[in-house]
């Protein structure tokens, strides 16, 4: 896939305002659970609407270690999951997507035993593991990190005689945490109860494809899920939520170019805290059935922004939300709670000419009148995003190095913003 060579690199020029309808693909946080959730069924599944994106991929190619066979056709993804041979997953795959740990649930669910190595992805904070295993052992696993010897860095989990369901508290609302522990009590005998849940639209997609499946799960959405455990579920055809992400990183690219873009695909109750945020900086924002059109200010207001778990602020769009404000007029402030390294772009734009402050979790953004072309690095895939449509408000070009990290969330996004009119292109060094 494009992008798997580091050299491979992004300019962008300064462009016109960005005019016209842009269509959002199926959401890869949405998406990576459901593939994973494939694993506990036997028969064919058919995900529908998957973006053709490097970590859908590599999950793919996960399933085909496993046994499964896999195969992605236009937007349609075809899991044959009868004839699993392994419940190893190599430090290989996982080492290049943290998503593929998820796996882990599902493996131990339909087969009692399952061994991952550690996993990797963006590099933005230490996001532990520790809920997740936390969560399989309230089901009766017995779990093992292997930490000396060629299997180091694998972890271990299996059944002492057989799962049960049980209570499980997370200190923190993680999303994966909550995906893992939703996928191994769906066929464990019992009730399961998840407190302190995530409550992200992910999850209420991820738990609708189990409900779907013969699943019993109750309370997606809301911060304490119950999970009644079935003997078995079945394979179905499902069509995956729209990426809130790539809609929202679009309505800010509107947003800083003083632009007027129809985002379509879109269930706006998902990005009700990006609407507020756009209208509160100055954005004319009109809402309709599966579209929202954004128009942007002449004049970009100051804001207060602080990320928070579903349904605050998503910290997704943080970077996103801080390369806007770097035009803004007056001071901004940006609060980051949930991973602390979420900074790491900073000295990108800075190297553009914004002015920021850091102080602990919290950046001071004082506007300016002009962003200045640079060679800059994607440190993390929202960073990159970030520094994509900070350089279409630049002077001069922006060549941006390290695009991988971008290739993991978006779908063409070169192709989608140059039918807007942006100055931008992609070359394959």
């Amino acid at each position: 896939m494009k992008g798997m060579d580091s050299l491979a690199y992004i300019t962008v020029k300064e462009s016109p305002s960005l005019r016209g309808t842009v269509q959002i693909s199926g959401a890869k946080n949405a998406v990576l659970p459901i593939i994973a959730a494939t694993l506990l069924a036997e028969g064919i599944s058919v995900i529908k609407g998957v973006p053709n994106l490097k970590d859908v991929q590599v999950m793919v190619e996960l399933l085909a270690c496993l046994g499964a066979k896999a195969e992605l056709k236009g937007d349609s993804l075809f899991v044959d999951a009868s004839h699993i041979t392994s419940v190893e997953a190599p430090h290989e795959l996982v080492n290049k997507m943290r998503a593929s740990f998820l796996v882990m649930g599902a493996l131990l669910s339909r087969f009692q035993r399952a061994k991952i190595s550690l996993p990797g992805g963006c590099a933005i904070g230490s996001r532990p593991i520790d809920l997740h295993l936390k969560g399989f052992e309230a089901l009766g696993a017995t779990v093992n990190i292997i930490d000396e010897g060629l299997q180091s860095g694998y972890i271990e989990a299996h059944a002492k005689e057989y799962l049960q369901g049980g209570k499980v508290y997370l200190d923190f609302p993680s999303v994966g945490a909550t995906e893992n522990i939703l996928m191994a009590a769906s066929l464990t005998p019992g009730v399961t109860v998840i407190e302190n849940a995530a409550e992200e639209p992910e999850i209420v997609d991820l738990a609708n494809y189990l409900n779907n499946m013969g699943a019993r799960v109750r309370g997606a959405g809301t911060n304490t899920i119950r999970i009644i455990g079935v003997e078995k579920l079945h394979p179905i055809e499902y069509t995956v939520i729209p990426d809130r992400i790539e809609a929202g990183t679009f309505m800010v690219a509107a947003a800083m170019t003083k632009g007027d873009v129809l985002v379509e695909n879109v269930i706006t109750d998902h990005i009700k805290p990006v609407i507020a945020k756009l209208t509160e900086i100055g954005c004319t924002i009109e809402e309709y059935d599966n579209a929202v059109r954004v128009i942007g200010p002449e004049v970009i207001k100051s804001a207060t922004i602080k990320t928070m778990p579903h349904p605050g602020f998503p910290t997704d769009l943080q970077s996103l939300f801080m390369a806007l404000l770097c035009i803004a007029e007056g001071e901004s402030t940006v609060t980051e709670t949930v991973f602390e390294n979420r900074f790491m772009n900073v000295p990108e734009l800075i190297r553009m000419g914004a002015d920021i402050e850091i102080n602990g979790e919290t950046a001071i953004v004082n506007g300016v009148s002009k962003l200045y072309g640079s060679e800059v690095v994607a440190t993390d895939l929202r960073a990159g995003a970030a520094l994509i449509i900070s350089g279409l408000v630049a002077e001069g070009a922006t060549k941006i190095r390290n695009i991988y990290h971008i290739d993991r969330g978006y779908v063409d996004i070169v192709g989608k913003l140059s039918k807007l009119g942006a100055n931008i292109s992609r070359v394959e060094d």
